[in-house]
């Protein structure tokens, strides 16, 4: 279930699945603290995409999760960045 804010400041929860579990890769922006975490063979087109109040970002396909973006992700974690 995720928490989407929308334009209007309301927030709904949407039941998401994610595309392709079998084929997922990372990718880490250490300078700007943001994780990407791609699921499928390489980036897809988005149909729509959303930030959640965790200022994560989903980006959505054909009604499921094809990637998802996460800033200041070392914050999120408790680690610090050298």
């Amino acid at each position: 279930m995720v928490m989407v804010k929308e334009r209007s400041g309301n927030s709904t929860k949407r039941e998401l699945m994610i595309a392709d579990v079998e084929h997922i890769w990372l990718e880490y922006d250490r300078q700007n603290d943001i994780l990407y975490i791609n699921f499928g063979y390489d980036v897809e087109d988005a149909d729509e995409s959303f930030l959640t109040e965790n200022d994560i970002v989903v980006r959505i396909k054909n009604g499921k999760i094809v990637s998802l973006t996460i800033f200041d992700f070392s914050k999120k974690v408790g680690i610090e960045q050298y």
